[in-house]
């Protein structure tokens, strides 16, 4: 299948997981991602994390938990004119967003970080493979992000089980993932490194 086939398939199957289900399987997946070195390392301090759309994996319960525990959350704020995407520091998951028609919550305000700066980024798409590939919604906002060569965070898919398919067709712009958390298991595809490897 394409990628235009494969999107229509993957939203087929999110839009087939129940409301309680997807609560359930979203708080799997924030523990999972919790427990990994890449989120609790001592060295990482800036995580940013996706605001979920409606269908996909919630993270605020990821984010209220860095919080908890004393690291810096941002999140994307996409500026459309640019077709770009940079990162934003939020306090609370109350701040003033815009919502496009799709979902898509944008932060209003948000003080810019450097994305040298960030130690993690938590990425959503619609479908990922066990290579690491993704299979985003078709605006290339993360492959442009990730493809920055000042950026030095390890980069973590997140998505539900459901998401994951054998292969993702891939171009040579498409940027994989190091690490891929489901609700069902965490799946280090690079050797990630610790960050304090880095430092």
């Amino acid at each position: 299948m394409n990628k235009e086939q494969w999107r229509q398939q993957l939203r087929e199957r999110l839009k087939n997981i129940g409301e309680e289900q997807r609560r359930e399987k979203s708080s799997m997946a924030c523990r999972r991602l919790i427990a990994t070195p890449q989120f609790s390392d001592a060295c990482q301090k800036v995580i940013m994390v996706f605001l979920s759309l409606p269908e996909e994996v919630d993270t605020s319960e990821l984010i209220t938990r860095a919080w908890q525990l004393g690291k810096t959350i941002a999140v994307p704020k996409i500026l459309w004119q640019q077709k770009c995407m940079t990162a934003v520091v939020i306090d609370s998951l109350e701040t003033e967003f815009s919502t496009n028609t799709t979902g898509l919550r944008n932060p209003v305000d948000g003080r810019p970080i450097a994305v040298e700066k960030i130690d993690l980024v938590v990425a959503p798409a619609l479908g990922f493979d066990r290579e690491g590939n993704r299979l985003g919604r078709g605006g290339a906002y993360y492959d442009r992000f990730f493809a920055d060569e000042n950026l030095r965070a390890d980069k973590c898919g997140m998505a539900f089980a459901e998401q994951l398919i054998d292969n993702v067709p891939v171009t040579k712009t498409d940027v994989a993932v190091d690490l891929l958390v489901t609700d069902e298991e965490v799946i280090y595809i690079n050797q990630v490194k610790h960050s304090a490897d880095r430092y």
